[in-house]
Parts: C-alpha cells; structure tokens; sequence
C-alpha cells in the first residue's frame, strides 16, 4: 500500500448542501490506513458510525496485499512461501490488474516490484541502479508470467514480486462503497489518500465536489487547487510524480517506474486525474498513463470512452499546462 500521505491529490471542496434534509443526518469520520488518510462522509437518517465496520474492512485488505505487513498473503507469496492459499481481495485485485494490464500493453505491471525495491519506493532501501543491474530486475517484471492457479498464485521465477500499490487502493475505496451501499446510504463520499468514490448528491441536490492539485515543485509545499470536478456516482483518482521523489546527484527520481525500460518515466507529464464508474479503474489507468505519458495516453483515450481524464504537464518552455477529455471537461465548476 502507498506509504506516503498524498496531501489530497483529490481535495474534498464541496462539504454541506446549504439547506439539508432534517431527516438526513451527516456523519464524517476519518482515520489511517494504507500508510495513508481516509475520510468517510455520508448522509442517512438513522445517524448510524460504521467506522468500526470500514476499520475492518479496512485491516482485511491489509492482512491480504500489504507488502508492508510480513504475514500478509502477498508479502508470503512474494517471499515464494507455498503454502499460501489466496483469498478474494488478492483475486480481484489480481484479475482487474491483469486486464488494465493487456489493455495498457503492460504499461502498468502488478509483478514491477523488484523495481520499486531497487529505486526506493517499496520495502527496501535504494540499491545498485547501474544498467547491468536494472537489466537483471526488469527480467523479473512480466504480468504474463504469474498466474492464479485455483487458490494458489504461481510464479515463472521465484524472484518475482508483486506491488498493488496502484491498484488496491481504489479497490478499496470500491469495497467499502459497496459497504454503504448495502446499508441503504444512497448520498456518500469514499475518501483513501485521495482515491474518491461520490455516490448519489447531497440533501438539497448539490453534487460532491473533489478538487485536483496543482502540482507543486516541492513535496511539501501547500496544497493549491488547479481544478474542482463535480461527481454523482463516478470515481477520481490522481496520480502524479510531485510528491513522491527524491533527488540524487541533481537528478530527481519520481516513483513511477517504466515497466519496459526499468527507469522511472522523465516526460513532461506531471499528474493525470481519472475519472471512471469504478475506483480499481481510475487507479490502476492513472498509473498506466503517468507511464505512457500524455500523447499515447490521448490516443488510447480515444478507444476508451468509458474513461476521462484531466492531465497537468509542463511544455517546452516549463509552463504548467493542462488538458481535459469532454467527459471531464463538462465536470469542472469554477
């Protein structure tokens, strides 16, 4: 799981309808998890907390595909520990990622983690990244040689390892919407380290606002707001290099790490917003495009209309630029 706190890559702008529905109560709460934040807000009439349910709904996925946890079933197969026998989150997750995976032409890897190990971005500290040896790790990143085989995960070469950090988040955020859903909450807002969930509107009729960051030159300067996207029943999710870096001998290094060349990506694209029906989705293609950079990202956006997306890339000159699918663009409130 992401092990930053990502500073609201999605902001939540919008928080109450001027005039609400005295039978709707709000209820908000928030807490950690996922080396992350996460805020809940919904409406309802019975005022009910589910906090205590979501929490673990919550340590469930952690048990299950937290590389952080050493008991967790991924950190065990990743460990080529045969015993284990995978549980649902891990299959659905794996399943979803395999198909972006296709679609994307591996663009985005479920099986990239030897190479966040090796640039520091995973479990281990930053280790040997001459060519030699990024050639040797990226031997090991293949989502076509892992398989699920009944309930267990096999593995061409035992020194493979999984990372769903791109992905397990919205899956979450996906999960425990589909919590509420089952309660009877018809308005709410799923909010894990800026991956978003809106369902419904608001009492009153306003729909959820979610503002994308302006990114930032420093990981800790202040948050800015470059757009505010209205949603009902959509997800958000942002992913960007202007958080998480680092910077060795005047070369900044961005955690997001190009499967085919084992190097994180050096384009000019600088954060990209999916919208999508599901988390999982918007998640997993904001991964996918931040390694595609911005002109394959359009091209494949135009084959697939069941997504939109809001980029922010630097020009040649180094201005701050952005670009907007219609799906998106007719979203955005000043």
């Amino acid at each position: 799981m992401k092990r930053y706190f990502l500073f609201g890559s999605a902001i939540i702008t919008g928080f109450f309808s001027c005039n609400p529905d005295a039978a709707e109560q709000l209820v908000k709460f928030s807490g950690e998890a996922q080396g992350t934040y996460y805020t809940i807000t919904y409406y309802t009439s019975s005022g009910q907390n589910y906090q205590e349910e979501i929490d673990s709904i919550l340590n469930a996925f952690d048990q299950s595909v937290s590389v952080y946890k050493a008991s967790s079933i991924i950190s065990r197969i990743n460990n080529n520990d045969t015993t284990v026998i995978v549980d649902n989150i891990f299959v659905d997750i794996f399943n979803h990622a395999k198909e972006v995976s296709d679609k994307t032409g591996g663009a985005f890897d479920m099986t990239i983690g030897p190479l966040v190990n090796a640039w520091g971005f995973g479990t281990s500290p930053i280790m040997k990244t001459d060519t030699a040896s990024i050639d040797s790790l990226r031997k090991l990143v293949n989502y076509k040689a892992v398989r699920l085989s009944g309930q267990k995960v096999q593995k061409d070469n035992p020194g493979m390892r999984f990372d769903f950090n791109a992905i397990a988040q919205g899956y979450t955020v996906d999960v425990i919407a589909r919590f509420l859903d089952e309660k009877g909450i018809s308005a709410f807002l799923v909010d894990i380290g800026g991956e978003v969930y809106a369902k419904g509107h608001k009492p009153g009729g306003q729909r959820w606002r979610v503002g994308i960051e302006k990114p930032a030159q420093d990981m800790d300067a202040s948050q800015q707001v470059k757009a505010i996207v209205e949603l009902e029943n959509e997800a958000l999710s942002t992913s960007g290099n202007y958080r998480k870096y680092y910077e060795k001998n005047g070369i900044r290094y961005s955690h997001t790490i190009d499967p085919s060349t084992g190097y994180p990506v050096t384009h000019t694209l600088l954060s990209v917003s999916v919208k999508a029906k599901n988390c999982w989705t918007a998640d997993a293609y904001a991964t996918a495009f931040m390694v595609m950079g911005l002109e394959k990202s359009k091209k494949f956006l135009e084959q697939e209309k069941s997504l939109d997306a809001y980029f922010i890339f630097s020009d040649q000159g180094g201005n701050m630029k952005s670009f907007a699918t219609e799906g998106i663009e007719k979203l955005i409130v000043d």
